[in-house]
């Protein structure tokens, strides 16, 4: 609900400040006080267009600010959520806008786009006029408010469920048939491919083993001369390790009679004698492994000429033949097993789309039920807005082979002025004062289902009066019972019914040097006193006053 809005340096407004209660709240005063620069006020804030023309002369900027006491389970708390915004029930609407044209848009005094601050702002007020571009005129709107008014909404979760479930199981499909194909296309290059590298068993950092290894053979055949050498030198027949053992028994054997002198020489040539086995160690590994087969190079330069030539052949890294045998492997299995699989897939596409299908055709005949229950409730309210002769029809144009993610059926409203005419959409074949009046009929039948919180509506008795001015007011009045409704109105018997009376006028301010609009809510006094006005002009007579009255009797 609409608690508050604020503007502050508007065209004719330099502070303004508007309080709203539930029900019915009417704005009334004479042509030219201000109404439209109030509506589009309020527009702004909902992120409709700016324009520098609306901040008022010698102003900076101008602003208008909306709040909201909306529920947590509302669309637009959910908008907010989706966008990372924080939702503290009451919501503030926010639209800054600049003498150079620009404009900046917050919710909750966090810096939004507009087109959030639009998103939020349709989800909250709907705004209808003979111009207004987002009413139910909107044909993209009227599937939606169909379902919302059969109480479809969840058949069309559930539906939307399906429609993804059908495409990710044709997207497997696709891409499976797709690989079928290209592997098809391939089929003899792909089967000799895999049966080369099937045999050549390349192996995962297999090239650089081989080349290390060869490195280390070609290398060990310059060292294994200085190798022996060092080896007979340390463990051969010059080896003095025979010698230093022989002279540690004798020292040993002494060591009873003087052992501080010799037990530090005993354990330093046993050291030596360690170092020289260990030495001797290395030198026997190092020469085995500097020892090599001829027969062993030879088969190293073999298999690494093999890798190489195959990886120029296929264009890939040695190391990345091992992958690659592995994929035409795989390519090979689809060719061979790809046909049982692709049945395999094509069923459970067909099942999903069989599940869709009859859930799409189930939404659509409740649809068309549900549409005749509408044009019936609608077709009941027109005769009183002196559309009697008129018929609104609800049009389903269904088609199974365009599906969507909310089924195949198409929905317009439609009406037919007068007999005989032609029937046609909505926007198109009823004039302004019609139009006005069908929107008031639907709304007051989707007024519970699908409606946003606060409907406005701008002069949508213009160009009527008496009984169906009257029946405006009444259906305006039983719509406020269930939703908050703000009509400007030039007819009496409109304003009679409000829960809220708004007096709109423009005072002369600086001795004439400028205008500015102001709006007051009116006591009961001043109330009949302005529908009084409104009922005879510019001279108010007693039989207006008594008129006035007998209208707010009426409608209490």
């Amino acid at each position: 609900m609409l608690a508050r809005l604020s503007i502050r340096d508007i065209v004719l407004i330099e502070r303004l400040d508007i309080e709203f209660s539930r029900g019915l709240a009417v704005l009334t005063g004479e042509t030219g006080a201000g109404k439209s620069i109030l509506l589009d006020a309020f527009a702004l804030a909902l992120g409709g267009r700016g324009d520098a023309g609306l901040v008022r002369h010698g102003a900076e900027q101008g602003q208008v600010t909306a709040v909201f006491d909306v529920s947590k389970d509302h669309p637009a708390s959910k908008i907010l959520s989706d966008n990372g915004l924080d939702d503290t029930g009451e919501m503030i609407l926010r639209r800054v806008q600049l003498a150079d044209g620009r404009t900046r848009a917050f919710i909750n005094d966090q810096a939004i786009s507009v087109q959030t601050l639009k998103a939020v702002g349709s989800a909250l007020v709907e705004i209808h006029g003979q111009h207004d571009e987002r009413a139910l005129v909107d044909a993209a709107t009227h599937r939606r408010l169909l379902d919302a008014f059969a109480g479809l909404e969840k058949d069309v979760v559930a539906l939307e469920a399906l429609w993804d479930a059908r495409r990710a199981a044709n997207s497997v499909l696709d891409a499976h048939r797709a690989d079928m194909e290209r592997a098809a296309r391939e089929a003899d290059y792909l089967r000799h491919a895999a049966d080369e590298l099937k045999q050549l068993a390349p192996k995962d950092g297999e090239e650089t083993a081989l080349a290390g290894r060869r490195t280390t053979m070609m290398q060990g055949e310059k060292i294994a001369a200085d190798l022996r050498e060092a080896q007979d030198a340390v463990g051969g027949p010059h080896s003095p390790v025979p010698a230093l053992s022989a002279a540690v028994r004798r020292l040993e054997r002494r060591a009873g009679n003087l052992p501080a002198l010799v037990e530090p020489a005993v354990k330093a040539i046993d050291a030596a004698i360690n170092a020289l086995e260990e030495a001797d160690q290395h030198l026997n590994a190092a020469l085995t492994a500097a020892d090599f087969d001829p027969a062993e190079l030879e088969r190293i330069e073999e298999r690494l000429f093999a890798l190489r030539a195959a990886s120029r052949k296929y264009s890939t890294p040695v190391d990345g033949l091992a992958e690659l045998a592995k994929k035409y492997a795989a390519d090979v299995a689809l060719i061979d097993a790809g046909a049982d699989q692709l049945k395999k897939l094509e069923a459970a596409a067909g099942e999903a789309d069989a599940r869709y299908s009859a859930a799409a055709t189930k939404l659509s005949a409740a649809r068309t039920k549900s549409a005749e229950k509408l044009n019936k409730a609608v077709n009941a309210e027109l005769a009183p807005l002196k559309l009697d002769r008129a018929k609104f029809m609800t049009q389903i144009d269904s088609d199974p082979k365009s599906p969507g993610p909310q089924g195949f059926d198409r929905v317009e409203f439609w009406v037919q002025t007068n007999p005989g005419t032609k029937a046609g959409p909505l926007m198109k074949v009823a004039s302004g004062g019609e139009l006005s009046r069908f929107l008031l009929a639907l709304k007051v039948v989707l007024s519970d289902r699908g409606s946003a919180p606060t409907l406005v509506f701008d002069e949508i008795d213009t160009g009527v009066g008496g009984a169906v001015a009257d029946a405006i007011g009444a259906r305006l009045a039983r719509l406020a019972g269930k939703v908050q409704v703000m009509a400007v109105t030039h007819a009496p018997q409109v304003a009679a019914r409000a829960d809220q009376h708004l007096l709109i006028s423009k005072d002369a301010l600086d001795k004439g040097k400028r205008v500015a609009t102001r709006v007051n809510a009116l006591a009961a006094d001043h109330r009949r006193e302005e529908i009084a006005r409104m009922l005879a002009g510019a001279e108010i007579t007693a039989e207006a006053r008594a008129a006035a009255e007998r209208l707010l009797k009426a409608a209490s």
